[in-house]
Protein backbone atom coordinates (compact mmCIF):
# COMPACT_ATOMS: atom_id res chain seq x y z
CA UNK A 1 0.00 0.00 0.00
CA UNK A 2 1.86 2.97 -1.31
CA UNK A 3 -0.60 5.49 -1.14
CA UNK A 4 -2.44 5.86 2.67
CA UNK A 5 -3.81 9.19 2.11
CA UNK A 6 -7.41 7.87 1.90
CA UNK A 7 -6.94 5.32 4.51
CA UNK A 8 -9.42 7.08 7.74
CA UNK A 9 -7.97 8.47 11.17
CA UNK A 10 -8.86 6.34 14.03
CA UNK A 11 -8.81 9.56 16.13
CA UNK A 12 -10.11 12.85 14.79
CA UNK A 13 -11.14 15.34 17.68
CA UNK A 14 -14.00 17.28 17.62
CA UNK A 15 -14.81 20.51 15.59
CA UNK A 16 -16.29 23.05 17.76
CA UNK A 17 -19.85 23.00 16.39
CA UNK A 18 -19.28 19.09 17.41
CA UNK A 19 -18.95 20.58 21.19
CA UNK A 20 -22.39 22.22 21.79
CA UNK A 21 -23.06 23.49 25.17
CA UNK A 22 -24.22 21.04 27.84
CA UNK A 23 -21.98 17.76 26.36
CA UNK A 24 -20.54 16.24 28.98
CA UNK A 25 -18.12 13.33 29.16
CA UNK A 26 -15.44 11.87 31.82
CA UNK A 27 -12.04 11.35 31.09
CA UNK A 28 -9.91 7.91 31.95
CA UNK A 29 -8.31 7.82 35.71
CA UNK A 30 -4.81 8.01 36.75
CA UNK A 31 -3.23 7.18 40.04
CA UNK A 32 -0.58 9.82 41.17
CA UNK A 33 2.75 7.93 42.48
CA UNK A 34 5.77 8.97 44.20
CA UNK A 35 7.52 8.76 40.76
CA UNK A 36 5.19 11.09 39.65
CA UNK A 37 6.24 13.63 42.03
CA UNK A 38 9.75 13.20 42.03
CA UNK A 39 9.71 13.38 38.72
CA UNK A 40 7.40 16.41 38.46
CA UNK A 41 9.55 18.21 41.17
CA UNK A 42 12.83 17.66 39.58
CA UNK A 43 12.00 18.71 35.96
CA UNK A 44 9.86 21.97 37.71
CA UNK A 45 12.01 22.46 40.78
CA UNK A 46 9.43 22.81 42.95
CA UNK A 47 12.47 22.92 46.22
CA UNK A 48 9.07 23.34 48.85
CA UNK A 49 9.58 21.50 51.80
CA UNK A 50 5.68 20.64 51.57
CA UNK A 51 6.01 18.19 48.73
CA UNK A 52 10.15 17.32 49.93
CA UNK A 53 9.37 16.48 53.64
CA UNK A 54 6.80 14.25 54.62
CA UNK A 55 7.21 15.94 58.16
CA UNK A 56 6.74 19.37 57.55
CA UNK A 57 3.69 18.39 54.99
CA UNK A 58 2.52 16.10 58.15
CA UNK A 59 2.87 19.70 60.60
CA UNK A 60 0.21 21.26 58.05
CA UNK A 61 -1.92 18.96 58.96
CA UNK A 62 -1.89 16.95 55.43
CA UNK A 63 -2.03 13.15 55.86
CA UNK A 64 0.25 11.61 52.66
CA UNK A 65 2.79 12.43 50.53
CA UNK A 66 1.52 15.77 48.81
CA UNK A 67 0.81 16.07 44.96
CA UNK A 68 1.42 20.07 43.72
CA UNK A 69 -1.85 21.23 42.41
CA UNK A 70 0.41 22.00 38.76
CA UNK A 71 0.97 18.47 38.68
CA UNK A 72 -2.73 17.61 39.35
CA UNK A 73 -3.46 20.41 36.49
CA UNK A 74 -0.96 18.85 34.14
CA UNK A 75 -1.93 15.20 34.26
CA UNK A 76 -5.59 16.37 34.44
CA UNK A 77 -4.82 17.79 30.87
CA UNK A 78 -3.14 14.96 29.62
CA UNK A 79 -6.30 12.72 30.69
CA UNK A 80 -8.36 15.19 28.74
CA UNK A 81 -6.38 14.95 25.68
CA UNK A 82 -6.23 11.05 26.10
CA UNK A 83 -9.72 10.98 24.86
CA UNK A 84 -8.89 12.45 21.78
CA UNK A 85 -11.99 15.09 21.85
CA UNK A 86 -9.18 17.56 20.84
CA UNK A 87 -6.70 15.68 18.55
CA UNK A 88 -6.29 17.25 15.47
CA UNK A 89 -8.76 19.87 15.87
CA UNK A 90 -7.71 22.08 19.09
CA UNK A 91 -5.57 24.89 18.37
CA UNK A 92 -5.14 26.89 21.12
CA UNK A 93 -5.67 26.83 25.44
CA UNK A 94 -6.48 30.82 25.71
CA UNK A 95 -7.24 31.00 29.41
CA UNK A 96 -8.47 29.38 32.61
CA UNK A 97 -9.39 29.83 36.17
CA UNK A 98 -8.37 27.73 38.78
CA UNK A 99 -9.94 26.75 41.66
CA UNK A 100 -7.73 24.09 43.80
CA UNK A 101 -10.41 22.57 46.86
CA UNK A 102 -8.74 19.82 48.44
CA UNK A 103 -5.51 18.02 48.51
CA UNK A 104 -4.14 15.21 46.50
CA UNK A 105 -2.21 12.91 47.82
CA UNK A 106 0.61 9.80 46.21
CA UNK A 107 -1.74 7.24 45.77
CA UNK A 108 -4.93 8.83 44.85
CA UNK A 109 -6.58 8.28 41.49
CA UNK A 110 -7.92 11.00 39.56
CA UNK A 111 -9.81 11.34 36.85
CA UNK A 112 -11.88 14.92 35.00
CA UNK A 113 -15.50 15.67 34.24
CA UNK A 114 -15.76 17.75 31.41
CA UNK A 115 -18.94 19.97 31.14
CA UNK A 116 -19.18 22.51 27.58
CA UNK A 117 -20.50 25.67 28.90
CA UNK A 118 -20.29 27.83 25.68
CA UNK A 119 -19.39 26.80 22.21
CA UNK A 120 -19.59 29.84 19.75
CA UNK A 121 -17.92 31.10 16.21
CA UNK A 122 -14.55 33.16 16.46
CA UNK A 123 -13.83 36.30 14.92
CA UNK A 124 -12.29 34.08 12.82
CA UNK A 125 -13.69 32.08 9.59
CA UNK A 126 -12.79 28.37 10.92
CA UNK A 127 -12.60 28.35 14.03
CA UNK A 128 -14.94 28.38 17.36
CA UNK A 129 -14.18 28.94 21.40
CA UNK A 130 -15.36 26.28 23.77
CA UNK A 131 -15.18 26.62 27.31
CA UNK A 132 -15.86 23.98 29.63
CA UNK A 133 -16.44 23.37 33.00
CA UNK A 134 -13.55 20.66 34.46
CA UNK A 135 -14.26 19.15 37.56
CA UNK A 136 -11.34 16.65 38.83
CA UNK A 137 -12.13 14.01 40.90
CA UNK A 138 -10.30 11.89 43.51
CA UNK A 139 -11.44 8.11 43.71
CA UNK A 140 -13.75 8.68 46.71
CA UNK A 141 -15.76 11.32 43.98
CA UNK A 142 -14.46 14.67 45.87
CA UNK A 143 -14.14 17.47 43.82
CA UNK A 144 -9.49 18.33 44.40
CA UNK A 145 -9.61 20.59 41.33
CA UNK A 146 -11.62 22.64 39.10
CA UNK A 147 -10.91 25.14 36.28
CA UNK A 148 -12.71 26.66 33.26
CA UNK A 149 -10.58 26.23 29.77
CA UNK A 150 -11.12 28.27 26.91
CA UNK A 151 -9.99 27.07 23.86
CA UNK A 152 -9.92 27.80 20.10
CA UNK A 153 -11.16 25.08 18.40
CA UNK A 154 -11.14 24.31 14.31
CA UNK A 155 -14.86 24.42 12.72
CA UNK A 156 -15.65 22.49 10.30
CA UNK A 157 -15.12 25.20 7.30
CA UNK A 158 -11.41 25.33 8.73
CA UNK A 159 -9.20 25.74 6.37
Amino acid sequence: MTDTTQLPLLSTGRTWQEMPAGLSFRTPGRTMTETDLVNFLGLSLYTEPLFLEADHAAEGGYTGRLIPGGLTFIVAEGLLQQTNVLHGTGLAFMHTDLDIRQPVYVGDTIHVDVEVTESRASSRPGRGVVTTRNLVRNSRGQVVMEYNPVRLIRGDDFG
